[in-house]
């Protein structure tokens, strides 16, 4: 029998590299949008998200502020680290 210990990081803790894919470019694109159109909306919030849970197929999601996301099969993590790249240049 085998034991394999996992380091637990608290939701503060969790950084980009625990999601480390390659995405889609439209994915990036539409949580972009979704980002653009929530910050739009609460321009008073300056809360960074973590990134935004997006669906690979229909292209909608909800930012995530806090913890690690459960994601559905379908669903994706787009970190707020590529959502931003292209924002600000």
């Amino acid at each position: 029998m085998a034991y394999v210990s996992h380091k637990r990081q608290s939701p503060s803790q969790a950084d980009d590299s625990d999601f480390a894919v390659l995405l889609d470019p439209g994915l990036i694109r539409a949580a972009r949008s979704i980002y653009t159109t929530y910050y739009e909306v609460h321009p008073e919030l300056v809360q960074r998200p973590l990134g935004v849970a997006i669906d690979r197929f229909t292209h909608r999601g909800k930012l995530i502020f806090s913890g690690k996301p459960i994601l559905l099969p379908q669903e994706c993590f787009v970190p707020f680290s590529q959502i931003e790249s292209d924002l600000y240049s």
